[in-house]
């Protein structure tokens, strides 16, 4: 975030927001230029337009992944060879981004240099997304709810992106190993040697996780009390595959692993329990429930983000206002009256104006037609 003096001499801050979208052939858009400043915008149209590919486009220039879950083939237009992503980003030192994706051809460049570690170019764009994918951090897998707490770490711990990358290196590495004693026995010298590493890398992650829990879980808890008007009492409870020591539960797993031939102790296991009145959401919750959940633990994640690097996030909202009645927006409210306070950005998709009254005066709309939009 910028500091800017005036002729007073008081500070005042410029939040992060993104300036520029340039897309060539990304999904239905073959050739987009829009030029965005602070505050809310709306994208509206009819489904099917291309309103949530914009919320896409932004998402991957921040994290490098889609969160519709899709690999990079399915984002290129149809009958196109390859996808072009780029923007400028203003705000805590100005950054260009560009990267392009075809099937034999990847390239990534920040600020017009090739980006060789992910872990340099992560934290040149924020974001949170709220979408329908959401539910399945309370319905889904325990991987779902491991991503979310990873991304969080990424996202404010620059060293924790090329750990995770290290030891999950280290996890594909050891199984390699595991499986090899289909032909004739393993490496016993080589697989000791990555279990080294993996304990070594692992502790550091769980140590990680554990520290994020405490700090993230009031957030969490006072948000799902806000959109739920206080009807339960929500617990987060991080649960770590590794109970106490590590290296001896991992040696203690051999005659397992030779079985499974793969690792089934590490932080690649852990999970987050989500409770509700000391009961499991995923089993007990109601769909509404959980679909509060889910929109709790991503506003306890833009607050969370906001409160370490003092900066909002770019916020992008697909369509929530629509799944929410009126008094689980009024709860929705606060998260986006301070990212208005802050001057921050936030992207809003919609089929028709349905966003609280609150906001109306300080809108800027747009119209999402097949693949194109424009300003009203």
């Amino acid at each position: 975030m910028k500091r800017l003096a005036d002729a007073r001499g008081a500070i005042h801050f410029i939040a992060v927001h993104l300036a520029q979208l340039r897309l060539r052939d990304f999904r239905n858009y073959a050739r987009l230029d829009a030029d965005f400043a602070p505050g809310f915008h709306v994208l509206l149209g009819d489904n099917a337009q291309g309103k949530t590919n914009i919320l896409e486009a932004v998402y991957l220039m921040a994290t490098l992944r889609s969160f519709r879950g899709v690999g990079g083939a399915q984002m290129i237009r149809h009958g196109a060879k390859g996808y072009f992503v780029g923007g400028n980003v203003v705000g805590r030192g100005d950054h260009e981004i560009k990267m392009y994706w075809a099937l034999r051809e990847r390239k990534l460049s920040l600020d017009g240099q090739a980006v060789k570690k992910l872990g340099d170019y992560f934290g040149a764009l924020r974001t949170v997304v709220f979408c329908t994918e959401d539910l399945q951090l309370v319905k889904g897998t325990a991987r779902a709810r491991r991503r979310f707490m990873d991304l969080l770490l990424a996202q404010t711990q620059p060293g924790y992106l090329p750990l995770l990358q290290r030891y999950m290196h280290t996890v594909r590495a050891r199984n390699a190993l595991l499986k090899q004693s289909r032909q004739g026995g393993t490496d016993e010298g080589a697989l000791e040697s990555f279990s080294a590493e993996l304990v070594r890398f692992g502790n550091e992650i769980i140590r990680a996780r554990r520290e994020l829990a405490p700090k993230f879980s009031p957030l969490a808890r006072l948000a799902y009390r806000r959109i739920s008007n206080n009807a339960e009492e929500l617990r987060i409870e991080y649960q770590p595959s590794v109970r106490n020591d590590f290296a001896v539960e991992l040696a203690q797993s051999r005659a397992r692993e030779k079985n499974f031939r793969a690792t089934l102790v590490g932080p690649h296991r852990d999970d987050l329990q989500l409770l509700l009145n000391e009961k499991s959401a995923a089993q007990f919750g109601s769909e509404g429930q959980k679909r509060t959940l889910a929109i709790a633990l991503k506003m306890a994640q833009a607050e969370y983000l906001a409160g370490i690097h003092g900066s909002p996030p770019i916020l992008l909202i697909d369509d929530v206002m629509g799944e929410l009645d009126v008094k689980r927006r009024s709860g929705f409210l606060p998260l986006l009256e301070h990212a208005r306070k802050a001057c921050g950005q936030v992207f809003m998709t919609a089929t028709e104006e349905n966003w609280p009254s609150e906001l109306g005066k300080d809108l800027q709309r747009w119209q999402v037609q097949t693949g194109t939009l424009k300003r009203f």
